[in-house]
C-alpha cells in the first residue's frame, strides 16, 4: 500500500479569462491540429488549468459536463511528454488516464490520438468485451499515452503485460462517476502501482466523499480550479415537465422525436431502451438504442450512425448519460425520470455544449409527480411545468419544424440492434434455451446445446455491474471526430 501523499488544501483559484492558446504557451503543431477542427480558442477551465497542469503541479479541476476537461488535462500532459527525456519503452506508458466507461474513454482517445500523432507519440485505448490480443501487441511496441478503463487494465497487468511503473502523468477523468460505479478499490491498486513522485491529475463534476479520498490520498498540495460544480445549471438550457396521461406518453414521444435534428432520448433500464425504441421505429421515427445489453459492433453503429445524422434519435439507458459527446443535440428528453438529480444533470448536459443553446424535457405522469419535483429541487432547477395532451402546441415550440416520418422496415429491427452474428448474452441464451427444446434441429444439426450457448467472451471492468463496456476506439474515432472537435473540450 502506497503511503497517503502530503496533502493541503489549496484555496480555488479563480478561472481566468480565455485568451488564446498561444497566450498559454500551447506548441504549434498542437494548435494547428485544434483550429483543424475548428477549435480557436479555449474554454475558461483550459485557461486556468494548463500553467499549473504544464508546471507539473498536482491539479484538481472541477466542472460540470461539457466544460472543456477533456483538452484541460490532454493538452499539457502531451506538451509534457514531448519534452521529457524519458523515452518510450516497450510495456511501460508515460502517462495513464483512467476513464470509467468505454463511451467516454473512446472519446477521450479520438481527441487525444490526433494532438499526439503530431507530436510524434503513440497513444492506445484499452477496454474489456474486445480480444485482448491487440492490445497486448501495442503495449509490446510501446505507447506514450494509455487511456483506459479500470478492469481491463488491471487484467493486463496482472498477466505482467505492462508496468506503470513509467508513468509521469496519471489523469482521472469523472471521478465522481469511478465512486458511483464502484471503480474506486481497482481505481486506488492502479494509482499504487504508479510513481508516488508522478503528477496527478483528477477532474470531476462533484467532490463526494469517495473522490475526496482520491484526493488526499493521491494528490499533494494540489491546486483546485473549479468551473462549477454539477449542480450548477446550464444558463443555455430550458427545462421542461410535461405532466402526460400514461396513455399520452408514447404519442408526445413520438412527436418531439420527429422534429428535425437530434433528439437524444433517456430510458431508465436497458429493456426500456429497446422497447422505446422499437415503438419509436414502429412509429415513423429513424431511431436507434443505446445500451449494456447491446454488442460492441452494435453500439458502435448506434453512435456512428447518431453522431453522423443518419439516425436523428438516439434512445440510451444512463450509459450515455456521460462520455457522449455529439455535435448540436438540439433536445434531450427523459422518457423515464432519472432516480437521482445527478443522473438528472448529466443526462440533460447532452445538449447546450460548447457555448450551444438546448432544451430538456421530462415527462411526467401522475405517480411520478412527487419523486420528479424533489429531484429537481435538488438538482436545483425550476422547470416551466405543462399539463398537455398529444398534439398541444406547445410540442412546435420544444421541438420546432415540420414533422418526418419513415416506414418502418418489415423486420422491426433497429439499427441499434445487434446484427446477425453478434447476439445480446439474454437473447443468445433465449436461443439456446428454445434450440434444445427441438431435439429435431439439434439433431439435424449435431449440436447440443451446450454448444449452441455463446462464447462467454464478455469482459466485465472490476466493480461495475453493467456488462463490460468495451470497445475500440478505432471503429468509432473516424466518426466521433463530429464530437471531438468540441467534445474533446
Amino acid at each position: 500500500m502506497a503511503a497517503r501523499r502530503p496533502h493541503t488544501t489549496s484555496p480555488t483559484v479563480p478561472i481566468a479569462s480565455p485568451g488564446t492558446f498561444d497566450d498559454l504557451g500551447v506548441p504549434a503543431a498542437l494548435i494547428a491540429v485544434l483550429r483543424a477542427n475548428g477549435v480557436t480558442e479555449p474554454f475558461p477551465i483550459q485557461t486556468a488549468t494548463f500553467p499549473d497542469a504544464l508546471a507539473g503541479r498536482d491539479v484538481l479541476g472541477r466542472g460540470r459536463t461539457g466544460s472543456g476537461k477533456t483538452y484541460a488535462f490532454l493538452l499539457p500532459l502531451l506538451t509534457r511528454l514531448a519534452a521529457s527525456p524519458v523515452p518510450r519503452r516497450p510495456g511501460h506508458p508515460r502517462a495513464l488516464i483512467l476513464a470509467p466507461t468505454r463511451e467516454l474513454a473512446t472519446q477521450i482517445a479520438a481527441a487525444a490520438a490526433p494532438l499526439a500523432e503530431a507530436l510524434g507519440l503513440r497513444t492506445l485505448a484499452v477496454f474489456g468485451g474486445v480480444p485482448a490480443g491487440p492490445q497486448i501487441r501495442a503495449l509490446r511496441t510501446g505507447v506514450d499515452v494509455l487511456v483506459a478503463c479500470p478492469g481491463r487494465l488491471a487484467d493486463h497487468l496482472a498477466a505482467g503485460h505492462l508496468r506503470l511503473d513509467d508513468v509521469q502523468t496519471a489523469v482521472l477523468d469523472e471521478a465522481d462517476h469511478m465512486a458511483d460505479l464502484g471503480f474506486l478499490p481497482v481505481v486506488r491498486r492502479l494509482l499504487d502501482l504508479t510513481p508516488r513522485t508522478g503528477q496527478r491529475l483528477l477532474f470531476s463534476a462533484t467532490l463526494d466523499a469517495g473522490v475526496d479520498v482520491l484526493v488526499r490520498r493521491y494528490l499533494r498540495n494540489p491546486v483546485t480550479h473549479s468551473l462549477d460544480s454539477a449542480r450548477s445549471p446550464v444558463p443555455a438550457i430550458s427545462h421542461h415537465l410535461l405532466h402526460v396521461r400514461r396513455d399520452d406518453r408514447l404519442p408526445v414521444l413520438v412527436d418531439l422525436a420527429a422534429a428535425p435534428g437530434r433528439t437524444l432520448v433517456f430510458a431508465r433500464t436497458k429493456r426500456g431502451a429497446r422497447t422505446l425504441t422499437r415503438q419509436l421505429v414502429a412509429a415513423g421515427v429513424a431511431a436507434s438504442e443505446l445500451h449494456g445489453n447491446l454488442g460492441q459492433n452494435a453500439r458502435t453503429r448506434s453512435l456512428a450512425a447518431f453522431a453522423e445524422g443518419s439516425v436523428r434519435t438516439l434512445v440510451a439507458t444512463d450509459i450515455a448519460a456521460r462520455g457522449i459527446h455529439v455535435d448540436d443535440v438540439a433536445l434531450v428528453v427523459h422518457a423515464d425520470p432519472p432516480g437521482e438529480h445527478k443522473a438528472y444533470l448529466h443526462r440533460s448536459g447532452r445538449t447546450a455544449r460548447a457555448g450551444a443553446a438546448g432544451t430538456v424535457v421530462t415527462l411526467m405522469t401522475d405517480d411520478q409527480i412527487a419523486d420528479v419535483r424533489d429531484l429537481t429541487r435538488k438538482a436545483g432547477i425550476t422547470p416551466t411545468t405543462t399539463r398537455l395532451r398529444p398534439g398541444d402546441p406547445l410540442l412546435a415550440v420544444l421541438a420546432p419544424g415540420e414533422r418526418s416520418f419513415v416506414p418502418p422496415p418489415a423486420s422491426q429491427s433497429t439499427r441499434g440492434e445487434p446484427a446477425r452474428g453478434e447476439p445480446t448474452r439474454g437473447d443468445a441464451q433465449r436461443r439456446g434455451r428454445s434450440r434444445a427444446a427441438a431435439p429435431q434441429l439439434a439433431a439435424a444439426s449435431g449440436r447440443t446445446a451446450a454448444r449452441q450457448a455463446p462464447r462467454s467472451g464478455a469482459h466485465r471492468d472490476v466493480g461495475n455491474a453493467q456488462p463490460a463496456i468495451a470497445g475500440g476506439a478505432a471503429a468509432f474515432s473516424s466518426r466521433a471526430r463530429v464530437g471531438a472537435r468540441r467534445g474533446g473540450r
